[in-house]
């Protein structure tokens, strides 16, 4: 199943991490297809913290939404997170935005992500590698998506 993820960092060596994170997820989790460049955002939601690194990554993947969930839980722990403060600073962060066109409303697992509508640093990264891919819950193209949130900013 072809699955769109986000990832981020904004603590020590943000590059690094993210990095080590797209090489763990090709390791565990399925084949990369494509990695997006990375770029520098401020914080979002408590934005009293370090600028993030925010890129995007296409995995082909035969793990279930919950076994990708699991593994993109341990590759974060791996990789020194800690949740302390939601939305706080983190060394990586591993969101799936799209997994093929399934939708999950679930406690622990919304897909598509809940947020991705209006977070500029999943969409415009999202876009450079996959402008085509058809979010299930609107129908629309990534890159439209992209672009009705820049319509609105």
């Amino acid at each position: 199943m072809k699955t769109l993820l986000a990832i981020g960092s904004n603590m020590g060596d943000r590059k690094g991490y993210l990095d080590r994170a797209v090489e763990e997820l090709g390791r565990r989790a399925g084949e990369v297809l494509a990695v997006s460049d990375l770029i520098e955002t401020k914080a979002y939601g408590v934005t009293d913290q370090a600028d993030f690194l925010n890129g995007a990554l296409l995995l082909e993947t035969e793990l279930s939404p919950w076994d990708l969930l699991e593994v993109i839980h341990e590759i974060e722990a791996d990789l020194d997170r800690v949740r302390t403060i939601r939305w706080g600073p983190r060394t990586v962060d591993i969101d799936i935005i799209f997994y093929g066109d399934r939708i999950v409303d679930e406690e622990e697992l919304h897909i598509p992500h809940v947020d991705c509508y209006n977070r500029r640093f999943v969409l415009e990264p999202a876009a450079r590698i996959a402008p085509d891919y058809v979010d299930p819950r609107t129908g629309k193209r990534v890159e439209e998506l992209l672009a009705e949130l820049e319509n609105k900013e």
